[in-house]
């Protein structure tokens, strides 16, 4: 009797998975969710706490402005990053460059994002007409998630440099194999400014209410199979992602060879309450608390927390869940390399290894 239910549910589950991915699509509260997991290692284990202190490649999906900051002597930076969730189940890719433009207080970025899971079994066409079962009928397909985003940067008044600029346009795609596609357009508006010692940054994100429109190809037999097995056959949709508002500081403390920098966030949604640490309607509020300490500027120690969330423990008592986060860095000549180790704050502990490299290039 095991056996058989094993068996059973093995060729189900992806039913039951792809299922989820179609309810998940029309979903609006969450949408484009795979953009707040978050690039860059060094970013992931101060637990996403960048929006002012940040300025490198990775600036181009958390604040654009921090790419004004970037130091280009005639040339360029490029930036990758790979990590895996679910034990290996999701992955999440980066890859990014920044360049400067005639105006050298001007930068241009480029970012490519990618949150795929592959080889799903599609397990629809199982069942033949009379009721047998025929694996060959069994093929495979992905779900993923693509974000193409094009920044651009500068400082006001470069005599000065206290205050720098930018903004995004993204491109979002999201295809779930031969069964739904989905394009998506939206713009995020970023400030940085500098004060003596402090760093404050502003983020305005999907400041358009990003949108995702979907589109749905079933055949009459898929369609056959969801109605057998009580699931809702989707219909072409729009997907709306509301605007959110992101706020930080930031202040270095040095001595001697020793660097310190702590930052603080505060993320403010506007699509209602949600589970968050301050939570209300139609703002909700969640902080993002990351460190850095660093000797020489060479060699990183970092760590943070975020997505602070009121859970329930079996005795019905109730807790605060947090996504911790830790990393280190590296860097050797005009190569960065980052390390973190953080989860998705959910409650099955999907703790990730993050690895990310970021260099520096000069034109000759």
């Amino acid at each position: 009797m095991t056996s058989i239910f094993t068996k059973t549910m093995r060729w189900w589950m992806p039913v039951v998975m792809l299922c989820g991915f179609i309810s998940n699509a029309t979903a609006q509260k969450y949408s484009n969710e795979f953009l707040s997991i978050g690039v860059g290692a060094r970013a992931q284990g101060m637990g996403m706490a960048v929006i002012a202190g940040g300025s490198d490649v990775t600036s181009g999906v958390w604040n654009p402005a921090g790419l004004a900051g970037i130091d280009l002597p005639n040339g360029f930076q490029l930036g990758a990053m790979h990590s895996e969730w679910f034990g290996g189940v999701g992955k999440f890719d980066y890859a990014g460059v920044v360049l400067p433009l005639a105006n050298n207080h001007r930068r241009l970025g480029l970012s490519f994002i990618r949150f795929g899971i592959d080889q799903i079994p599609n397990t629809l066409t199982l069942y033949e007409d009379d009721g047998t079962v025929n694996y060959d009928n069994v093929s495979e397909f992905s779900a993923a998630d693509y974000a193409f985003v094009l920044s651009y940067a500068q400082l006001v008044k470069p005599e000065v440099g206290k205050l720098a600029v930018g903004g995004n346009i993204k491109i979002v795609h999201r295809r779930i194999g031969p069964f739904a596609t989905s394009w998506g357009f939206g713009a995020d508006l970023g400030l940085q400014y500098r004060l003596n010692k402090w760093r404050l940054g502003v983020l305005a994100r999907d400041i358009t209410t990003t949108f995702n429109a979907w589109a749905f190809s079933f055949t009459d037999e898929q369609k056959e199979v969801l109605s057998l097995t009580n699931n809702e056959i989707p219909i072409n949709s729009v997907e709306i992602t509301r605007p959110q508002i992101i706020l930080g500081i930031t202040r270095r403390f040095e001595w001697k060879n020793v660097g310190i920098s702590p930052e603080i966030d505060l993320i403010a949604t506007t699509d209602g309450r949600r589970n968050t640490l301050i939570s209300a309607a139609p703002f909700s509020i969640d902080p993002a608390i990351g460190l850095e300490l660093d000797y020489k500027q060479k060699v990183f120690l970092r760590g943070g927390a975020s997505q602070f969330q009121r859970e329930m423990d079996f005795g019905g008592k109730e807790l605060l869940g947090v996504r911790p986060a830790i990393g280190v860095g590296l860097k050797v000549g005009a190569l960065n390399l980052d390390y973190a180790f953080t989860d998705l704050g959910s409650q099955q502990n999907t703790f990730s290894h993050v690895v990310s490299v970021m260099l520096n290039v000069r034109r000759r």
